[in-house]
């Protein structure tokens, strides 16, 4: 750990010390000084996985696992490296139930594509929940669509939870996908007990924990998932890098989902036969680059106390709440008793687009759309919404800063 990291720890949470980490906090934008609420579409990055990235291509630059000499070696070092360093993170038991993918989309589709030729056939059903995004309700569309399953949903509250009185569990049901952390809501959902539900049944179980991973301390074996997918990009890390674990029992039974180069063991024009894990799932060249800079961002997390960080964050949404909550004709949608960082808002007479533009115009930057959720928005009745997501780096004062730009907004649009 670092001496600051270490003075950090020790004294409480220093949020100073960790936003001087973050080159981009001191950019302006339209002249203002950026407030950067937009985390859970991805996070910025700490300077050392910034130059962890970058040192690669200055360098070493050589491609991994095939060569002998220095520079392969190197590259191979660090990958594999970062490999360990995200076991550890996630309490994974071996390093080789790590897949390098692009993202939690990849991450996903190569479940849903070597799950269903695994084990889907007519007649079988999948189950998803009605707050997922679309990364995991379109890929397992098409594996039903493939073997002529049938995709069920669990149904949500008006509060946005699952309500588990409806899981939509069957004999035939052979898979359930569902999130960990809703990118629109923010909710946290009980998975692990619904985990145990569907192990009681024989059901494989794939969680999508691209919003948790920042936010949460996660352990794959206590949650007792099947696969666990997530993105680099909205955990501190780069752009185009992602993870799934799978236990090794049943990623060994999982038939790649890509052929190519690395995933093959030996190749004739007859037959292929195809590499021990992670290789089998890990066809051609990897972001090399960009996983180094994923380990580096983890092992940037792991220099502080992931609990202090989550507590940190729950104020800032306490807060962001009850001052928003103060706008008449504010409503937030989601209001689930256990939820990360994130607040999705509708005004009364206000088009979320509109919104924010001109919180944009304030050096606000949030999201605003359907979130890549738009079975969540018709459920709610709602276009879209203004969603503002945090991260450890960001202020009370950004937030009153938020709240500020939203009632000056709302003076101007209504």
């Amino acid at each position: 750990m670092s001496t600051k990291a270490e003075a950090a720890t020790k004294k409480g949470y220093d949020v100073e010390e960790i936003r001087a980490q973050f080159p981009i906090l001191k950019e302006l934008v339209h002249g203002k000084p950026l407030v950067y609420f937009d985390n859970a579409a991805t996070s910025q990055k700490p300077r050392r996985v910034i130059k962890a990235e970058s040192a690669y291509y200055a360098t070493i630059n050589a491609n991994v696992h095939r060569g002998v000499h220095a520079l392969s070696t190197k590259a191979t070092e660090a990958q594999e490296a970062a490999r360990e360093t995200i076991r550890k993170h996630i309490n994974a038991k071996r390093a080789h139930e790590i897949i390098f993918t692009s993202g939690t989309t990849a991450s996903i589709n190569l479940a849903a594509t070597s799950l269903g030729q695994l084990l889907l056939k007519k007649g079988d059903e999948v189950v998803i929940s009605g707050m997922e995004h679309h990364s995991n309700i379109v890929p397992w569309q098409l594996a039903c669509e493939r073997h002529g399953a049938t995709l069920k949903v669990i149904p949500i509250t008006d509060s946005g939870e699952w309500d588990l009185r409806q899981v939509p569990f069957s004999d035939k049901t052979r898979i359930l996908a569902i999130s960990h952390v809703s990118n629109t809501l923010g909710t946290i959902n009980p998975v692990k007990k619904l985990i145990a539900q569907a192990k009681k049944k024989g059901i494989v179980t794939v969680v999508d924990g691209a919003q948790a991973v920042p936010h949460l301390k996660i352990d794959v074996q206590d949650l007792g998932c099947d696969l666990y997918a997530f993105s680099g990009h909205k955990a501190y890390g780069p752009t185009g890098t992602g993870v799934l674990y799978g236990r090794e029992d049943l990623l060994n039974q999982m038939p790649p989902w890509q052929g190519g180069g690395e995933m093959i063991d030996v190749v004739t024009f007859e037959k292929t036969t195809y590499a021990k894990l992670p290789f089998k799932f890990e066809a051609g060249t990897p972001h090399i680059a960009g996983i180094i800079g994923l380990g580096e961002a983890f092992r940037w997390m792991q220099d502080y106390d992931l609990s202090a960080m989550a507590a940190y964050e729950h104020t800032l949404l306490e807060h962001a709440t009850k001052e928003l909550l103060t706008i008449e004709g504010l409503r937030i949608i989601g209001t689930a008793k256990e939820k990360v960082g994130v607040i999705s808002l509708v005004i009364d007479g206000v088009h979320h687009y509109d919104l924010g533009t001109l919180l944009d115009q304030q050096g606000i930057a949030v999201r605003t759309g359907h979130h890549c959720t738009q079975p969540l928005m018709e459920h709610f009745g709602v276009s879209g919404t203004t969603r503002a997501s945090f991260a450890c780096f960001n202020t009370i004062a950004e937030v009153d800063a938020m709240v500020a730009g939203v009632k000056k907004g709302v003076k101007m649009l209504r």
